[in-house]
């Protein structure tokens, strides 16, 4: 199968095809830095993760960009509130961001703009603009007229009639209801509101950049116009994403993308996230209830990310037992020495299968599907007594080698505290005594400091929990 995406600018599946061969460059829209991520932000670099791990594993030179908001209304406000600078106070959200990245196992993009840092290229855009009246002005500030983009709307599908009736606003606001079409800043005369937080130049007044342009200067600077593939949220299509298209057409009579994916909202608990509802989570809030990192992001990942995902804890302990079924499968293939069995057609199949499967609009259901299929039929092998030290070596680097998609394994060995190692053994005789109350104290005592006791055929195995 050729490899496809739903295209949201096309409406349908399309192959995809590259501007330039075994190369691909994409833009996906980051964090606004004003307060630490949450589980729905993370759905979509989830989405964006297992897009980029796939085109990677596939034999793509992929170039990642994906920018940091670090001015906008909210960060303004939040960081006079909490009388910080705006680089202190969005200095220390970028941070957290990334650690909470790295905790779940996302890739960090090639690159990561931020938006101060590109006033220069914001600006020029702004010129040619306004060179291409696209532009006017009014005390101050700069605004993108609408009824000057002929296409404007088609990436959300508006109809353009009632564009024309409906884009008579001005706003302050940077984002505003979905279908509620106007003109939109450019860039927004200072105010005291403020503070110290100003730029100029040649094009513009004293003030600071609109939400929509800083995408388009960032996008184009460091993938060239037109590129591959724009990913982002579904409520990003409107009117974010299609300011991004008007303004960037409208400066450099190009097309902006080829490809637009958008992945779907996420629920919790079948609602709406909201602090109202007691349903909105911050990864630290789901890492405070002692839920695993790994769990969350396969929780995150399992559904196909242009169907709404309904996020619950007990998905999330569903998740944690598929991962250690994997880690059980991988403990399995290290104790392997059995005979020599042909395990190279299963691993030709599998592969072929898995990469069929995330070639058809990366349907990840069918991709794990495959894998644990691959996971019981080697398991009956191991109980046949099957699997040779060379073949489970072989099957090991074949496992690893879909992680690199799907980033949900771990196949380095924690070590086991020495001390750890001793009370199992002190409980092992105690088990052979038949003091069994000391050796359920015991096997507490382990669980204690992060261990947990799995009695087999074979004698325990220890597992850090």
């Amino acid at each position: 199968m050729a490899l496809q995406f739903y295209n949201t600018l096309a409406r349908k599946k399309e192959e995809f095809k590259p501007i330039n061969k075994g190369k691909v460059g994409i833009y996906a829209c980051g964090p606004t830095v004003y307060n630490y991520a949450h589980i729905g932000n993370f759905r979509a670099y989830i989405f964006n993760d297992l897009l980029r791990r796939f085109l990677i594993w596939k034999g793509y030179q992929v170039n990642f960009v994906m920018n940091i908001t670090d001015v906008d209304d909210k960060t303004i406000r939040d960081s006079r509130a909490q009388e910080k600078s705006l680089k202190e106070f969005t200095d220390f959200y970028t941070e957290e961001f990334f650690k909470d990245m790295q905790t779940l196992n996302i890739l960090k993009a090639d690159i990561h703009p931020r938006a101060t840092d590109h006033i220069k290229e914001i600006q020029e855009i702004i010129s040619k603009l306004k060179k291409n009246k696209h532009t006017y002005e009014k005390d101050g500030n700069i605004y993108f007229a609408i009824n000057s983009m002929p296409d404007y709307g088609l990436l959300a599908n508006l109809n353009w009639e009632e564009l024309k009736e409906n884009a008579q606003g001005r706003l302050e606001s940077d984002e505003y209801e979905k279908d509620d079409a106007r003109d939109f800043a450019l860039w927004k005369a200072y105010s005291e509101d403020d503070g110290d937080v100003y730029w100029q130049g040649d094009c513009c007044t004293k003030g600071r950049p609109g939400w929509h342009i800083e995408c388009s200067a960032m996008s184009t600077k460091y993938l060239g116009q037109p590129f591959d593939i724009h990913c982002g949220g579904v409520d990003l299509i409107f009117p974010h994403h299609t300011n991004e298209i008007a303004q960037s057409e409208g400066a450099n009579k190009k097309k902006l993308a080829n490809y637009w994916l958008h992945n779907e909202h996420l629920l919790v608990d079948g609602k709406k996230m909201s602090k109202s509802l007691g349903n909105f989570y911050t990864l630290r809030d789901l890492l405070d209830k002692g839920l695993k990192p790994f769990a969350i992001r396969y929780e995150l990942l399992a559904t196909h990310y242009r169907q709404q995902l309904n996020f619950t804890i007990e998905g999330v302990k569903a998740a944690d037992q598929a991962i250690q079924r994997l880690q059980d499968f991988i403990l399995r293939l290290k104790k392997a020495d059995g005979h020599d069995y042909n395990v190279e057609q299963l691993v030709e199949v599998t592969r072929k299968n898995f990469e069929s499967a995330l070639e058809d609009d990366l349907n990840i259901s069918n991709a794990l599907a495959v894998l644990f299929d691959f996971v019981k039929q080697v398991n009956v092998e191991l109980e046949a007594g099957s699997i040779s030290k060379d073949n489970s070596k072989f099957l090991l680097d074949f496992l690893a080698s879909l992680d690199c998609v799907l980033g949900i394994m771990t196949f380095e060995d924690d070590k086991i505290p020495k001390h750890i190692e001793q009370l199992v053994r002190q409980r092992e005789q105690t088990r052979k005594s038949k003091d069994f109350k000391e050796a359920d104290k015991i096997r507490d005592q382990v669980k204690e400091e992060g261990y947990v006791i799995e009695d087999g055929a074979d004698g325990p195995v220890i597992k850090k929990i």
